[in-house]
């Protein structure tokens, strides 16, 4: 199944999450065997990122969004496991800290861009600013409402500066989120990822699929494309997400720079 093709929403699309999944494997089944195809492609991503790394051309920056136990973090600890530290790097976005609040909205984005030959992953992100600030009415609504446009033009200045923009929302629904906030509070080793916010935020559940769709509707262009992944079960999100980060890197066709100086004067005594 070419993942990409199947989850990517087509630009100029209305997006109706109703319309979604949030369960479907698209015939896959979980087991030994969709457990290979995902360390295949964890392994595959590990090799590509190298020479992705020594050529040094271009950037990657992954960008995950979804609903409160969506499943960002547990994306993040098993699609890229196998990467090189060294080209990877997570930025969370929370709620912004004083020196952020004093500076537009995308500053803090901007800042966290990747440099040539690495691979960022943004755990939420900038689109928080017409996400939560849309359900909460942080700020007017003339206001959000102008923010598509500009993410769309921070977008593809981005793109035309060789980095590559791969969006992915995880797509769960209501019931499964509360299968999943309940787990937690029965589980010592992840109760701390709990707060009160959590609960209350599903008040607010209609709000934020109607902003999400505005979102996945608005923002949605051929350079910067999201990905719908169904992600009520955690394998085939990871199988998903892995096999089109992997895709995506393999096409770049990266290859290793020659070396910097002639070698063969010098020898190994």
């Amino acid at each position: 199944m070419n993942f990409e093709k199947e989850l990517r929403v087509r630009p100029g699309k209305r997006v109706k999450l109703s319309r979604y999944d949030a369960a479907d494997t698209f015939g896959y089944e979980k087991g030994p065997e969709s457990k290979k195809l995902v360390e295949k492609a964890v392994a595959r991503l590990d090799e590509l990122q190298d020479v992705f790394y020594a050529e040094n051309k271009r950037a990657v920056l992954i960008v995950l969004q979804g609903m409160d136990a969506s499943g960002k973090d547990g994306t993040i600890r098993h699609v890229m496991s196998g990467v090189n530290p060294q080209g990877c790097n997570v930025t969370p976005f929370k709620v912004p800290s004083h020196t952020e609040a004093q500076h537009d909205y995308l500053w803090r984005a901007h800042l966290a861009v990747p440099e040539r030959g690495q691979i960022e992953i943004f755990n939420r992100s900038y689109y928080e600013d017409v996400l939560v600030v849309r359900v909460h009415k942080l700020v007017p609504e003339e206001i959000w409402k102008k923010r598509f446009e500009q993410i769309n033009n921070f977008e593809a200045m981005l793109a035309d500066n060789n980095v590559k923009i791969l969006k992915f929302f995880l797509h769960i629904s209501k019931d499964e989120q509360k299968r999943r906030f309940a787990q937690r509070l029965n589980d010592p080793a992840h109760q701390w990822k709990l707060s009160p916010a959590d609960f209350a935020e599903r008040k607010y559940w209609d709000d934020y699929v109607e902003a999400y769709e505005a979102v996945l509707t608005k923002c949605n262009t051929d350079i910067a494309p999201w990905h719908i992944v169904p992600a009520n079960h955690k394998w085939f999100r990871n199988l998903a997400v892995s096999r089109i980060i992997a895709r995506t890197v393999e096409g770049f066709h990266s290859k290793y720079p020659k070396p910097s100086f002639d070698f063969s004067h010098y020898k190994l005594k």
